[in-house]
């Protein structure tokens, strides 16, 4: 028992330094007034990026929310987050434009028309305000592959997205534009996976 105090005395000390902390979080609370659309970055070389961002996508959903879904990469796979969105199809759009990883296209004119197209696309959904929040999954890889200007794509981010809109952009290797134009970002650390190790990916876990 610490410092020889009864259950009685320490639990009266750990609800007096909870009320203490309450009360320094309401005062923190309270000065935080702004409400406005976020653009949001996941990246990083763990996993949980594109899992982050759908799992914004069911936050949204459980409050009514409309929203969007643009897969810049993973298109030709069916995910787990596509079936289950399928359930709520009176609130979300999801455009599969892309048409796998660029190793597997092997062929940069094709992939650089697939990656302008998905812009396109994200870009008149964005624009529209008809969507609470957009999730642009594996934007940063054809960033990372210079298949869109990154200038452009942080000037329409920043200047031109409604100001109630979030954006939420994954994929690893952010560009440093994008990172600097961002409200959040989070970077996925890998600790350890199961790849390393033989085991592939699997339903329910990888897609």
């Amino acid at each position: 028992m610490k410092e020889g105090l009864s259950e009685e005395e320490l639990d009266a000390r750990h609800a007096d330094k909870m009320r203490k902390k309450k009360a320094a979080r309401d005062k923190i609370m309270a000065t935080k007034t702004i409400e406005k659309g976020l653009l949001i970055v996941n990246t990083g070389k763990g996993k949980g990026k594109s899992t982050a961002g759908f799992g914004m996508i069911f936050r949204a959903l459980g409050h009514g929310f409309p929203v969007a879904v643009v897969q810049f990469v993973k298109g030709r796979i069916e995910t787990g987050e596509r079936m289950a969105l399928e359930r709520f199809d009176d609130l979300v759009t999801v455009k599969r434009m892309g048409e796998g990883f660029t190793w597997e296209t092997q062929d940069r004119q094709r992939d650089i028309q697939a990656a302008r197209a998905a812009w396109d696309a994200a870009k008149e959904m964005i624009a529209s305000s008809e969507y609470r929040v957009v999730l642009l999954d594996e934007l940063n890889i054809v960033l990372r592959y210079d298949y869109l200007p990154i200038e452009e794509v942080v000037d329409f981010l920043v200047n031109e997205r409604p100001e109630d809109v979030h954006v939420v952009v994954t994929g690893r290797n952010a560009k440093d534009e994008l990172i600097e134009a961002a409200d959040l970002v989070t970077e996925m650390t890998m600790i350890k996976h199961p790849f390393r190790a033989g085991v592939k990916p699997q339903a329910g876990v990888e897609f």
